[in-house]
């Protein structure tokens, strides 16, 4: 009975910035246990190499390309995966960008919109529209990527602008899961610590960040991609039905010191 409850056969599932990192590791874990996936990204030639690699396991995806700061396209996006695939049951909402290292009093307006639009404004977009179906369908899962550091202020870089981004993050999953709770629709967020990805270890490999970021973290490593997907698919499934407008974090502990 209960390791049924982890299986997603027959349902659909989306996962936005799926072409690398969190999100592709993400996309393999839902298809491991039986949903089909679709993965959408801003670069379709980031996708299409996420598709290949899953491909060489054995694993066949859609793809789709989507800006989630255009809400037409998000929109639009959501009725194409519902008119193909007749349903959608899981939204991972993941696409978002890591920019720090600029001190609150040198952030330009169009930096601190650009941040938010992406990690912000790009996540309600996604879950509004998906929710929209959801709703209508009465059943569905929402997984918004937060990070700890909507939790905490990250030291030793500078970055107000993706801190206060991620936090709205964590509110807004909150107040959805509210809103949709009694029709159907769970919204829960993840809130990962700094994690290994090739983005991570070409920005900060040789200016002594990670290792900080080590010292500070009670399991002095970083986390994997795939330890993030493991708490998707959890929340994804029916094993956590009776979760909604949980951010869970997973930091290896960073953020009990």
């Amino acid at each position: 009975m209960y390791v049924r409850k982890f299986r997603l056969d027959g349902r659909v599932a989306v996962v936005t910035g799926g072409g690398r990192g969190i999100g592709l590791s993400c996309a393999e874990a839902l298809l491991e246990n039986g949903a089909k996936v679709v993965i959408a990204d801003i670069d379709l030639s980031i996708a299409a190499e996420g598709q290949a690699a899953l491909a060489r396991k054995g694993y066949e995806v859609d793809v789709r390309q989507v800006d989630v700061t255009k809400p037409a396209e998000v929109e639009a996006l959501a009725g194409d995966i519902v008119r193909d695939h007749g349903r959608v049951d899981i939204l991972v909402a993941n696409a978002g960008i890591a920019r720090s290292g600029t001190a609150a009093e040198d952030v330009t307006d169009e930096h601190w919109l650009h941040v938010n639009d992406v990690n912000y404004n790009g996540v309600f977009w996604c879950n509004r529209a998906f929710g929209r179906h959801m709703l209508k369908a009465g059943r569905g899962a929402i997984v918004n990527i937060g990070s700890m550091s909507g939790l905490i202020s990250n030291r030793p870089q500078k970055q107000t602008y993706y801190n206060a981004a991620k936090a709205a993050v964590h509110q807004m999953t909150s107040s959805l899961a509210a809103e949709w709770a009694d029709r159907g629709v769970r919204v829960n967020a993840v809130a990962p610590t700094y994690i290994e990805t090739a983005m991570t270890m070409y920005r900060h490999d040789n200016d002594g960040m990670i290792d900080v970021w080590l010292r500070d973290t009670p399991m002095h490593r970083l986390g994997k991609p795939d330890e993030i997907a493991s708490v998707v698919h959890f929340l994804a499934c029916d094993a956590s039905s009776l979760m909604t407008g949980t951010t869970v974090v997973a930091d290896g502990g960073f953020t009990c010191w």
